[in-house]
């Protein structure tokens, strides 16, 4: 059990059950991947240990590169998102593979793909740690998945709490 600022959360996924499930995805992504050139790109600020650990289990050719997905203007949603690329993405003709921190409705993730087509990929997949299935309110195929979790508020690993926990080693549920 942990405190942070005003809420208490408990370990939910162990660093170990991550570490295992990590490896386990970057080994079926070496797979379907292994004659192909993809583009990995992780979706900031969620998403980098998540993505950080994935590259380093996936020792196939790949190339990586960052999107910021923004949707807030102070405490309230624009309903708007917009993405900021860290440089130019060599998206067009390319397999690329979204990596996210975690899935909830799926509103930003249809919107990436909607940015994403615009630049022309030869195809888009999309994988993430959590996937919360519950909430799930798009059609777009969650192609791997390393935990589908409880439709619950997650720390941890990358997910904050008011910008807090993201460093956390293990993810946290909150507890009641």
């Amino acid at each position: 059990m942990i405190q942070l600022r005003d809420k208490s959360f408990e370990v939910y996924i162990s660093h170990d059950e991550i570490n295992q499930r990590t490896k386990a995805i970057a080994e079926e992504l070496m797979a379907d991947y292994a004659d192909k050139d993809p583009l990995f790109i992780g979706v900031l600020n969620g998403a980098f240990m998540f993505f950080a650990d994935l590259m380093k289990h996936f020792s196939a050719p790949a190339e990586i590169g960052f999107v910021k997905a923004a949707s807030y203007e102070g405490m309230s949603s624009t309903g708007k998102v917009d993405f900021h690329e860290a440089g130019k993405l060599p998206i067009e003709g390319r397999d690329v593979i979204i990596v996210e921190d975690i899935i909830d409705t799926g509103n930003t993730l249809v919107a990436l793909d909607a940015y994403l087509a615009n630049r022309k990929p030869k195809s888009v997949k999309v994988c993430t740690l959590l996937f919360k299935k519950e909430a799930y309110q798009q059609s777009m195929p969650i192609d791997y998945v390393c935990f589908e979790t409880a439709n619950k508020f997650l720390l941890g690993y990358g997910l904050d709490y008011d910008g807090y926990g993201r460093n956390l080693p293990e993810v946290y549920i909150l507890s009641n």
